[in-house]
């Protein structure tokens, strides 16, 4: 490929077309052959010097940064302790000290992959102290309207009224996408939440995540990771109201008139559904499933007055695998555990006084619409980019500069040795 051409593709499109251009000539001028003396490595070397300005990288230098450098890391992460449970087959998973915040261990941490119902923590985490929960709400065919074809229902019905505790219950006992659609119009539309989740997302340095949808239905584009995952569900656990919702049981739920029917939570280590037992102080948090994400689970257990939050995406094995995982995972923090050494932290949320863990904080506004894709990890503001076309200039001037030089040298020696030749002749 054209050197030229190759790094037009490479400086981020934001630098603009004519900067670039600049950039280009000040290498490659017009009388540059491309058997020139800057040689592709040198070009490769330049190149990579400015791609952690683009958006891309960013987000990639973001994911090394928050909560620790090892958990940027690929494979398993512990430190000081072992008997870590053998055969887990998940894509990512993680274990940590909900109080301290330490994480004992983990497995692809920072891993984006697709959430499914575990995403309705953060739902929860934006929304659920809009509305007081004895507010009553009348829901019609529009707050039902949009809501994915396949999704799980709690079975809210137009033209009942119901109390918004009972919505709640309907999204964390039965993951209802019906209830978290009627709340989601009651906040002001699904546009406008995706929006305020994706601003939460930030403010908690969840920056792995991408909100789509408010329910977590596979939607191309909607990602988070282990790491993030359990940010929410740490967070929304020091709510009294998030901590009742999650460890509800069983719930009655309005039929109609003065009819009701029971919901059960579907949480197979809090109920002991389908075959599993019971995981001894297990408080909650958030189950999911869909075809494309497979089943990912967010848990927490208190033993000996220490809580644990596991969370566990993608398991190869569909079923009750990501409960067998997390139970394991519960079992060895709260044995083995104990003598780990933290791999990392869980931060603090931005608006709580937490240190920023990105070079510029992430604080962009993030466009109402659904499907708005996230702000750049890492807050790609305009200082940074004009910062960054800076260092790309500077960096390319000098190489520019190099190959100035060597092509001087290269012409005075060869006129040089033209000149030597021919008084030799005329000797």
């Amino acid at each position: 490929m054209d050197r030229r051409n190759f790094i037009t593709r490479q400086i981020p499109c934001r630098l603009g077309h004519q900067f670039v251009k600049s950039l280009l000539d000040a290498v490659y001028g017009p009388r540059v052959r491309e058997c020139s003396r800057l040689s592709r490595r040198a070009v490769l070397g330049l190149t990579a010097a400015a791609l952690p300005l683009s958006t891309a990288t960013s987000a990639a230098a973001a994911a090394t940064v928050v909560g620790g450098e090892r958990l940027a890391r690929t494979g398993v992460q512990v430190r000081g302790a072992t008997g870590l449970p053998r055969k887990l087959t998940a894509r990512s998973w993680l274990v940590a000290d909900c109080e301290s915040g330490e994480v004992l261990a983990s497995f692809n941490a920072h891993r984006r992959l697709a959430p499914a119902s575990t995403l309705k923590m953060l739902f929860a985490d934006t929304v659920l102290k809009r509305f007081d929960r004895t507010e009553r709400y009348r829901v019609t065919d529009a707050d039902l309207a949009d809501i994915p074809a396949g999704s799980s229902l709690v079975g809210i019905r137009p033209g009942l009224t119901y109390t918004v505790e009972q919505l709640w219950q309907g999204v964390f006992l039965r993951s209802g996408n019906d209830a978290v659609h009627v709340l989601s119009h009651m906040n002001g539309g699904i546009a406008k939440t995706v929006a305020e989740m994706q601003a939460k997302a930030v403010d908690l340095q969840a920056l792995d995540t991408h909100v789509v949808s408010p329910d977590g239905f596979d939607h191309k584009g909607q990602l988070s990771s282990a790491y993030d995952l359990t940010l929410f569900a740490r967070h929304g656990l020091k709510d009294p109201d998030f901590r009742a919702y999650c460890g509800t049981r069983t719930a009655d739920f309005p039929a109609g008139g003065k009819k009701t029917f029971q919901i059960q939570n579907t949480d197979r280590l809090l109920t002991g559904a389908w075959g599993l037992k019971t995981y001894d102080g297990l408080i909650g948090v958030k189950n999911g499933y869909t075809s494309h994400a497979g089943n990912t689970f967010t848990g927490a257990a208190t033993r000996g007055g220490r809580t644990l939050l596991v969370t566990v995406m993608h398991p190869d094995a569909g079923g009750n695998a990501v409960y067998e995982h997390t139970a394991a995972l519960l079992d060895w923090g709260f044995t083995h555990g104990r003598s780990a050494q933290p791999v990392g932290l869980l931060v603090e949320p931005l608006s709580a006084g937490g240190a920023s863990a990105t070079p510029v904080p992430a604080r962009k506004t993030v466009r109402a619409a659904a499907g708005a894709p996230g702000p750049v990890a890492g807050g790609g503001s305009g200082l940074r980019i004009a910062e960054g076309a800076a260092g790309a200039l500077a960096l390319l001037g000098a190489g520019a500069w190099t190959l100035r030089r060597r092509r001087a040298r290269t012409a005075a020696a060869g006129e040089a040795a033209r000149t030597g030749s021919g008084r030799r002749r005329r000797r």
